[in-house]
């Protein structure tokens, strides 16, 4: 019985020391992760149950392992975070600050990726390479990024700082800053200008196609007036 207890203090032990040490190594991401999701309802859910966050911590130990030539160890504990999150990060990625993946089932972020500070990544988001090339294949995304579920984002092109990927999206050319992107295949609409607020909606995404449209219906409208 006292060897049984022994055992599951040592157990316990453990895990508070993890919480601990995650929580102080991963603030900032835990935080981001709070702020970003209206689910949360509190730190210690966000560590203990946030695939998103497991995921990340795996991959900041593996790209860790990549840089000092421990390729197979690497790919091998990313490999395991794939099956136990569902989402497969190339140990290989450089990853900025405050990053989240909402949800996160289904996300692929290739191997030469670049991802900056504060960038959201919703379900089924794939960073992905085109062709056989080596060297730098995938994509860098920008400072402030928000991609919408489903969203591919293919090749070795730019997003810029401040820009929304809408909802299953296929993104294969550079997208300027402070802009929006939707359809197949992408197309580029600015907001005015403005930074988008990282915490922007699905539904409220503005279509190039349709701007044009209201544009020309405007000018049949003015020219019918006359």
């Amino acid at each position: 019985m006292n060897y049984l207890i022994g055992i599951l203090l040592i157990i316990l032990v453990f895990i508070i020391s993890k919480i601990i040490l995650i929580s102080i190594f991963f603030y900032s991401d835990i935080r981001a992760a709070q702020k970003r999701d209206p689910a949360a309802k509190g730190f210690l859910e966000v560590v203990l149950l946030y695939p998103g966050l497991h995921a990340l911590i795996a991959q900041r130990i593996a790209h860790f392992l990549y840089k000092i030539h421990f390729f197979f160890i690497a790919r091998y504990l990313s490999q395991l975070m794939r099956w136990a999150t569902g989402i497969e990060i190339h140990p290989g990625a450089k990853i900025g600050k405050r990053f989240f993946i909402d949800h996160g089932m289904g996300v692929v972020i290739g191997e030469t990726a670049i991802i900056g500070d504060d960038v959201l990544l919703y379900q089924g988001v794939t960073l992905g390479g085109t062709g056989l090339e080596k060297g730098k294949r995938h994509p860098t995304i920008g400072n402030n990024v928000v991609i919408g579920g489903g969203a591919k984002v293919l090749g070795n092109i730019t997003i810029g700082d401040n820009s929304y990927i809408g909802a299953n999206a296929v993104v294969i050319k550079d997208v300027p800053p402070n802009s929006t992107v939707v359809g197949v295949p992408g197309r580029v609409t600015r907001q005015d200008g403005k930074k988008i607020d990282i915490s922007l909606d699905h539904i409220h995404v503005l279509d190039p196609i349709m701007q044009t449209i209201e544009e020309l219906q405007k000018r049949i409208d003015k020219l019918e007036n006359k």
